[in-house]
Parts: structure tokens; sequence; C-alpha cells
């Protein structure tokens, strides 16, 4: 292998610390997601919209339009600037969305400051594990990529705590204007949001201590600057061996790179649908649902106000112990393998929550099925569908078909959110969940013919092999 160096040649302090930089837009991406779920009950009172569902999928969804917008920019940027500088802007974008989103008075000022802190999603989502896969040796790939996964865990972990922690107990005999006049209705809902300031500054300051890519730096001509961020990953031989590989995946590619249509040619199109399907399932799959409607969800089983915030704290702990054990796994068991048995494990799941709900059965057994749910996912498709997105693309194009992955990613983000109301009042949720469970199922039959395996192969192998061959399987 290209990059097969002693593990004691390698400076693992220096490649772990910029990896936790780069993935600390995981966090505020994981904080920014899931911080709405709790404030929810709270704004829409605050704001008068609770009975009104274009206006409550709007204020819920709109962060997805920032996304959308962030994708697409992503690819631009990590081409023209670079990866580090786009992480800089994400980093920005998150501060003044904490802030703006807290001190909101009007929707208006509320959705636009969502949006903005949707761009910064955007751009964190595309950039952060596409970052850590260039600085990463192959044999340690698998587990750095995951730490971005790993940080959106502890960022949705976070923002479920902080909203437990800020919430007062609600008195199950309050009416909404209670609600509404209480701590939660008038201040606590901002205090959820203002407290992402910390971690988005933090992130701010840190991402200017890193390097850019030297996968960008070898494209961009600074061989001087690329070299020296490969010698303090591990040494001089280590670095000159990593720089040639890069050179010629380049070159092999040289002739194509100023014609779009040559990005989309025969050879290239079977990637690109790879990482586009496996972008929209990692959705699709129907599992951020529980993050962003646990109100719903949890409701439906049974559960009050107060055991709602903290049946989230559970389903976020899960979340979190899972993605640790789908570090020690990725690089072992492999990106194909933990794949498909998380497609299988949800569709199963989903059917029995199916069930259950059907049947109106309610409280513990529920939350073991979406416990459980969680976990299958947490320790699978979340993770590893980010893995195999910073790992197939070839180096030339790498920024833009990741954008184009990431921005199918929250274009299917955006319809499964904006639809799930109207799926669940039009076919309850036992109907909603087994449709989920369809869709992991043919995402199933989907990985197991099309998706070859990348474990412990460089990112110039991958290349080497996928543009090689004109199918996958």
């Amino acid at each position: 292998m290209l990059d097969n160096s002693n593990s004691k040649k390698i400076n693992h302090f220096y490649l772990v610390s910029i990896a936790f930089v780069s993935a600390m837009g995981g966090l505020l991406f994981g904080y920014d997601w899931v911080v709405i779920g709790g404030a929810k009950p709270f704004y829409e009172l605050f704001f008068r919209i609770s009975d009104n569902p274009f206006l409550q999928g709007w204020a819920m969804g709109c962060a997805l339009l920032g996304c959308v917008i962030g994708a697409i920019l992503s690819g631009f940027l990590a081409d023209s600037w670079g990866r580090k500088k786009p992480l800089v802007l994400a980093a920005l974008f998150f501060s003044i969305s904490a802030f703006g989103t807290g001190y909101a008075d009007t929707v208006s000022a509320f959705v636009f400051f969502r949006v903005l802190g949707g761009v910064g999603i955007g751009l964190a989502s595309t950039l952060s594990p596409l970052y850590i896969a260039e600085m990463a040796p192959a044999r340690y790939r698998g587990r750095l990529v995951s730490l971005n996964q790993l940080t959106i865990v502890i960022g949705i972990l976070l923002a479920q705590i902080v909203n437990y922690s800020i919430a007062e107990p609600i008195p199950t005999t309050y009416t909404d204007a209670q609600i509404e006049d209480s701590w939660n209705g008038q201040m606590g809902w901002r205090f959820m949001f203002l407290a992402e300031g910390v971690p988005a500054l933090l992130f701010l300051f840190c991402m200017f201590l890193v390097p850019d890519s030297p996968r960008f730096l070898v494209k961009r001509g600074r061989l001087t600057e690329a070299a020296a961020v490969m010698q303090k990953i591990a040494n001089t031989d280590y670095a000159y061996k990593q720089l040639a590989a890069i050179k010629q995946s380049l070159a092999n590619t040289e002739n194509q790179d100023s014609h779009l249509s040559k990005i989309t040619a025969k050879k290239i199109r079977p990637i690109i649908l790879l990482g586009v399907v496996l972008a929209i399932f990692q959705q699709w799959c129907g599992i951020n649902i529980i993050f962003n409607y646990a109100q719903e969800v949890f409701a439906s089983a049974g559960f009050g106000i107060n055991d709602i915030l903290f049946n989230i704290i559970i389903t976020g702990s899960v979340n979190l112990v899972f993605t640790l054990l789908a570090l020690k796994l990725v690089d072992k068991w492999g990106r194909r393998n933990l794949l498909r048995k998380g497609a299988l494990g949800l569709a199963i799941t989903y059917t029995l929550l199916g069930v259950a709900y059907y049947l109106g059965l309610k409280g513990v057994l529920v939350l073991v099925l979406i416990v459980m749910g969680i976990g299958i996912y947490a320790m699978t498709l979340a993770p590893i569908t980010w893995v195999v997105l910073s790992e197939i693309f070839p180096n030339r194009w790498r920024g833009k078909l990741m954008a184009v992955a990431t921005l199918a990613l929250w274009i299917a983000s955006f319809l499964l959110t904006y639809t799930f109301p109207v799926l669940h009042d039009l076919f309850g949720a036992s109907g909603t969940f087994w449709a989920y469970g369809v869709i992991c199922l043919l995402g199933y039959v989907f990985i197991t013919k099309r998706l070859p395996e990348t474990k412990g192969k460089s990112l110039e192998e991958i290349e080497i092999r996928l543009i090689g061959r004109s199918k996958l399987n």
C-alpha cells in the first residue's frame, strides 16, 4: 500500500489533533441540527405558530435550505480556497447563527439565522470528513473520518443535555398559554440556541491553527508546503511516497480537468451514482426523524413533555456509545459489511416499531425499539457513509463530487423532514415507519450489489480501482 508506514513513525498526537479540530465542524453540525428539537415546543408558542403546520414545517426545515446552499458552495470553495478556509467560514456562520437565533423576536429573523447556520452545516458536513480523509494514512482513515461522526454525536448529546438542563419542568396541567408565559416559553429556548456560540467561537479560533490538506496543496503546485505537512504526519520517506502517488493520480486525469462533461464521463458516472445514492439513503433510512421530531414520536408512544426531554438524552447517550463502537469496527469489519448490517438491522427494527404503533403499544417497549434503531444507525450508516463518501471520489474532483453527494444528502434530508408531518397524518406512526423499513431493504440490496470494500487502501489505490472499472460490483 502507498502509505503502509510503521505505526511508530506516525505522529499520532498531531494527526489526531488536526482531525479533532476539523471534526469540531461536526460537533456544531450535531448541536445545530438537534437543538431545535428541544426548543420546538416553546418557540412555536412564542411565535404563535403552534397551530400552523406550514410555518411549523418551515421553522423546522428552513435550516436545510441553508444546508443545500452550503453544500453547493462547498465544491467551488474547496477547489478554489482549499479545505481550511471554507471551514473557517463555516465556523463564522455557526457563531453568527447561534447569537442571532437566540435573540430573534420575529419568525422571519429566526428563520434567517437558522438558514445561516444551515449554510455552516452544509460547508462543515462536506469539508470536515473530506479534510480528515485527505490528511489520514490508509490504516487510520476509517477511524479518523469517523471522529467527525463522533463529534456530531457529541454535539447532538450536548444539545440534548443543554436543552434538558435549561428547560424547567412543566406541570402536566399547564395550558399552552401558561407554557408560553413560562421561563421556557420566554427565555429558555433562547439560551438553548445561544449556548452554541461557545463551541462555535472555539472552532473558529482553532481552525487558524491547522494546515491545509496536502492533496489540495499538491493540486495547486505548492509542493513544499504539502511535503512539510506530510512530514509532520509521519516522516520524510512517507511524505515523498505520498506526494509521488498524489501527483501521479492528478496526472492521470490532467487532460480531463477543464471540462465538466469529463467529470460525468462513462467511468466516473458509476462513482457519482454510488456516492449520491449512499448519501440519500443515509437520510431516507429515516432515523433523523427521531431527533428532529422527538416530540411527535415520543408523544405518539404516550410520553409527556418532561419525559420526552429525558428520553431524548437517553437516545443521545446510546448514539454516542454505538458511535464509539463504530470507531473500533470500521477498520476491522470494513465499510461494506457495516453498511449492509445497518440497512438490514434498521429494516427489522422499523417493522417491529410499526407493529408496536399499530397495536397501540406505548411506553418502554417503544423506547427500547427506538433506542435499538439509533444504536444500529450510530454504529453503521451514520459514520460509515461519511467515510465512504470521503474515500471514493478521485483526487482531482474530490471537492466538487463530495459537494454533489452532500447536496444530494441535504436535499434528501429536507424532503424527509418536511414530509414527515404529512406522512404521519396520512398513514400514522406505524405506516410511516413501515415505509422507512422498505427503503432500508432497498438500500441493503443496492449496497450489496454496488459497493466495493475500501478498507485499508489509500485514496489513490481506491481511485485506480474505481476509475479503472466500468462497474463497481
